[in-house]
């Protein structure tokens, strides 16, 4: 059954609003304006709700939609702290306003932290793999219940943000690895590694540091079929996350099926953000499952 997967434990992040393309968000002290491609619907708040409530807007350059300018209210920071957080898990995260509207954390994916964290404190010495892994969000969550954890990520800047992530959730010892996550995992196949854990958040397309091109819908599959030999058939979990708008939960299923073959506790389906209106704003397909109970 397809699964609809929302955070719990949010304290410092709320969707206020979302519609018109738009989404209006509070990051601890701050409230952003940004684009989201998928707010089809109307905003439940005014436009001039929105532009008093932000202290940032995000504006698209018309020759290039995926890059832009943050417009800032007198006295708005670029970058500051906020934390995520429960009586278990604690992590803290710098937040920055980048050119290509992102700010270092996608707070739906919370939901997979904490079950990254709950099925890896269940482990003796496990070795997590976290690949495209951004800023850290997941390789944080897996290295606070204890793990070994190899974060792999083809931009460098990212890499460093992820480091900065760890020190300000008083972590550390995270293997920092700069490189293309398909060479990267084809290296680990012939050495005979393997992971009890494995995570898995692929753009629908990207470059590696040497130039390697990413195609989702090319290279997937065989991404999925060499992490199916990394990962220890005797305890393990898996998730994989897609934003891609042409990929469904089912052909997440299908694909998962078919390069691991039966699975246990298998989960699928959206993951969204219920806004202040009770609107669901999706925002990726997820697929995971363990043999850890």
């Amino acid at each position: 059954m397809i699964k609809l997967l929302a955070p719990a434990h949010w304290k410092e992040y709320q969707l206020l609003d979302s519609g018109g393309f738009e989404k209006l968000e509070k990051f601890g002290d701050y409230v952003l304006a940004r684009p989201e491609p998928q707010a089809v619907w109307d905003k439940s708040l005014t436009d001039e709700d929105w532009q008093r409530r932000a202290s940032a807007t995000f504006r698209k350059e018309k020759n290039n939609p995926e890059k832009g300018q943050w417009e800032l209210k007198r006295g708005m920071k670029d970058r500051w702290l906020m934390h995520y957080g429960h009586d278990k898990l604690q992590l803290t995260f710098r937040i920055a306003l980048s050119s290509f509207k992102h700010v270092g954390i996608f707070p739906e994916q919370a939901s997979n932290w904490d079950y990254i964290y709950e099925k890896t404190a269940r482990l003796d010495k496990p070795r997590v793999l976290n690949l495209f892994a951004y800023t850290g969000g997941a390789s944080l969550a897996a290295k606070a219940a204890g793990a070994e954890v190899v974060h792999v990520d083809s931009v460098k800047q990212v890499v460093s943000w992820a480091r900065d992530n760890m020190e300000a959730s008083r972590l550390d010892n995270i293997r920092w690895i700069v490189d293309d996550a398909m060479k990267y995992v084809k290296r680990e196949v012939k050495r005979g590694s393997r992971y009890q854990g494995i995570i898995l958040d692929p753009p629908a397309y990207g470059r590696g540091p040497e130039g390697e091109k990413w195609l989702l819908e090319e290279h997937i599959n065989e991404l999925l079929k060499h992490c199916a030999e990394l990962l220890d058939p005797k305890q393990h979990y898996l998730i994989l996350n897609l934003y891609s708008l042409g990929f469904s939960a089912l052909i997440v299923d299908n694909l998962v099926q078919s390069c691991f073959g039966q699975v246990a506790q298998p989960e699928y389906g959206e993951l969204y953000l219920p806004d202040s209106f009770n609107k669901k704003l999706p925002l990726g397909v997820f697929y995971r499952f363990t043999n850890i109970n």
